[in-house]
């Protein structure tokens, strides 16, 4: 979970101090936290969607080099004199854009359930 660092300047612009939330009256308890059921599965669900997502992309990204350096299968025209090692050379890049963009969406909902989890420690309900 990310922390919003607050600085808080002089008139003469020199740091004079910096806390790491506006609101210095209450310690976050990471233990209790942890140990609730609500962050056991905001993990659970990352982990569902970062795993086979880089394990997709990771196998894609591989492929390449081992097909290009053990068979000739790429090498036939797809189309004029392009060859498939160019089409699949391309379609890689179009796979990096759209698993960035679906990650960014996801992420966003991540981060508001971590969110929602920090807020609900905040109103005292993991003690």
């Amino acid at each position: 979970m990310a922390k919003n660092l607050e600085s808080v300047y002089s008139s003469d612009n020199n740091m004079n101090s910096t806390t790491l939330s506006k609101d210095d009256s209450h310690e976050t308890n990471y233990t209790a936290i942890a140990q609730s059921p609500e962050f056991k599965e905001l993990k659970r669900k990352k982990n569902r969607f970062i795993l086979p997502m880089s394990l997709f992309f990771l196998v894609c990204y591989i492929t390449l080099p081992i097909l290009t350096s053990y068979t000739t299968i790429l090498n036939v025209n797809a189309f004029g004199d392009v060859s498939w090692v160019w089409v699949y050379s391309i379609a890689l890049f179009i796979m990096t854009w759209t698993l960035s963009m679906i990650y960014v969406r996801k992420a966003t909902t991540f981060d508001q359930e971590a969110n929602d989890i920090l807020e609900k420690e905040k109103a005292g309900g993991y003690k």
